[in-house]
């Protein structure tokens, strides 16, 4: 699989006097899962709206292994995508399949494939109607992959999965990447696809507010720790010596932003007796709600 690079450049969406997105940029690589993070009303799904040809920019551009949307010969053949579920309740899943298949130049048979790829041959003949939320993203997902793209662009794939469907569609995904894809997919908790992106992309208020690896946001992560002392009097001392320093109690010192050995080397040296030292730091989820809610 020769998977297409997606890239959004200087990217600003406006509705009348709202901007939905402002001058965003970014890429998401073949061979990678590129999470685009951000919370509800940040701009993620605008901004994927305006790639696959559904709203014009107002401003800057979206494109797809070079091209827009709209410019891709055969579009479905290119870059599968599930934004929203736009399913008839009284279709089957299979019934659904083929009629979007034409649009694609899917055949029948694809459409068993597609719906055996997701996990979902045995509700092939069940009516969408009666389907979970999860299902109902499996079947989304289907519906993108009956092209065989290179490419998929999810919005919020996981909302409404079990923990078991979680694992799975991070298998899957994980696997696609693997073979040369292209994954972008919208997410508005980073801890719910912590274990699928490779690359994170964070907005808020319409603004890209980050682009790095997962690993790189780690190294944004602040340390923290926490020191017990039966010496509550210069146990004070100290907290009052630390900026941001707390008393958790008259015994419990929490350091913001110092790791454990440089606050038991100051414990030390202001002659602070320890009962108890360790170290502790954000999870990238609060490095996250961070970031975010500074752009509040």
């Amino acid at each position: 699989m020769d998977g297409p690079r997606i890239a959004v450049e200087s990217l600003t969406k406006r509705y009348g006097a709202v901007t939905a997105v402002e001058d965003a940029s970014f890429v998401a690589e073949p061979g990678r899962v590129t999470g685009f993070l951000g919370p509800n009303g940040a701009g993620k799904t605008t901004t994927l709206r305006a790639l696959l040809g559904l709203v014009t920019p107002t401003a800057g551009a979206a494109t797809i292994g070079g091209a827009a949307y709209a410019a891709l010969e055969h579009p479905g053949t290119v870059v599968g995508a599930h934004l929203e579920a736009g399913f008839h309740p009284g279709r089957t899943a299979r019934e659904h399949l083929r009629t979007v298949a034409p649009l694609v130049g899917a055949d029948d048979a694809r459409c068993d494939e597609a719906l055996a790829m997701v996990g979902m041959d045995g509700a092939a003949g069940r009516r969408v109607g009666g389907f979970s939320m999860g299902m109902r993203q499996r079947l989304g997902l289907a519906t993108a992959l009956l092209g065989e793209p290179a490419a998929l662009v999810l919005d919020e794939p996981a909302n409404g999965l079990d923990p078991a469907g979680i694992t799975w569609m991070r298998a899957f995904l994980r696997a696609f990447a693997a073979r040369g894809g292209t994954v972008l997919l919208s997410s508005h908790l980073l801890g719910e696809v912590e274990q699928t992106v490779d690359d994170v992309v964070i907005i808020a208020g319409g603004r890209v507010r980050h682009t790095s690896s997962l690993a790189d946001l780690h190294r944004l992560a602040r340390p923290s720790a926490t020191l017990r002392s039966p010496d509550a009097a210069r146990l004070a001392l100290l907290a009052a010596d630390l900026p941001g320093a707390t008393l958790a109690d008259p015994a419990t010192l929490v350091v913001p932003d110092l790791d454990a050995a440089a606050l038991g080397a100051r414990a030390f040296a202001a002659g602070v007796e320890v009962h108890g030292l360790a170290g502790s730091g954000e999870t990238l989820e609060q490095v996250f709600l961070r970031m975010t809610e500074a752009a509040a």
